[in-house]
């Protein structure tokens, strides 16, 4: 165990010499003030206004919801940038052939190297996720219920594509790896527009085809579910669209299967890199 902890500090600190790390933070701290000013700005003109508190409380919804949005994208992103030459890079420059050659089990290399990696993103959405929500609540008083398990789906969604990633880099370039991430991702955005729009339009089929794209890749019901926890109103509210509606439910099974799912993933890149001829 002690071995892995040691890799994953290295990977951390890997992370911090490639400024990684700085650019995210100064990245979210520009994110969460222009939010912030925004949600003030249009607070205080909505205030003279005089508009009705459970108008307020839907339409500033749907404003917390969007940055929500693009933090669960953001997260998503981070997780492929982070981890996409962590084994295909060191790979190409003979790097990683200093680490084997060592008394290691390679499985230890890559299982290090995931927990390294799922410490920033802990980091990072608790940062992004965390002072969103802080600002929200200072500045509107509207609550934000179910935090610690819609805050919990958004970090799994970020570890199954960590997960793909670090497969992906043991038998891919690193080209290759992180369009084969992308496009995956892309693929279960798609379809889960599909899906709501047949649910809509009660078209079995379409709904087929987007329940199929959620088993090839199941982030978008991380999301969907994830929204669903931390904003009910806006999510069940008329007034809501684009990515914030909610009009097919994912079931429990499916998020159990997205928790399996990010296993296997992790399970195939320690066997696979293990198996590897290096």
């Amino acid at each position: 165990m002690s071995t892995i902890l040691i890799f994953a500090e290295l990977t951390i600190r890997e992370s911090q010499r490639r400024k990684v790390l700085w650019l995210a933070l100064l990245l979210a701290i520009s994110f969460l003030t222009i939010f912030g000013l925004g949600l003030h700005l249009i607070y205080r003109e909505i205030e003279q206004i005089g508009v009705a508190v459970e108008e307020i409380e839907i339409g500033l919804g749907v404003l917390f919801s969007s940055g929500l949005y693009v933090i669960n994208f953001l997260v998503v992103v981070m997780g492929v940038l982070i981890s996409v030459t962590a084994v295909s890079g060191e790979i190409d420059t003979h790097t990683i052939e200093a680490l084997v050659t060592k008394p290691v089990r390679r499985w230890e290399v890559i299982l290090g190297k995931w927990l390294g990696f799922a410490a920033i993103l802990i980091v990072y959405i608790l940062l992004l996720a965390g002072g969103l929500i802080s600002i929200y609540r200072w500045r509107t008083g509207f609550a934000v219920p179910n935090i610690p398990a819609g805050l919990g789906l958004m970090l799994l969604q970020g570890l199954l594509v960590l997960s793909l990633t670090l497969l992906g880099g043991t038998r891919l370039s690193t080209l290759a790896n992180g369009v084969l991430a992308f496009m995956l991702v892309g693929i279960a955005f798609i379809g889960g527009w599909v899906e709501q729009i047949g649910s809509l339009l009660q078209n079995e089929t379409a709904v087929d085809i987007g329940i199929f794209t959620s088993l090839i890749m199941p982030t978008e019901i991380l999301w969907k579910q994830a929204l669903s926890l931390l904003q009910p109103r806006v999510t069940s509210s008329p007034f809501a669209a684009g990515p914030f509606v909610v009009l097919s439910q994912p079931s429990d099974l499916m998020i159990w299967y997205a928790g399996v799912y990010t296993a296997v993933l992790l399970l195939l890149s320690l066997v696979s890199f293990t198996r590897r001829d290096l």
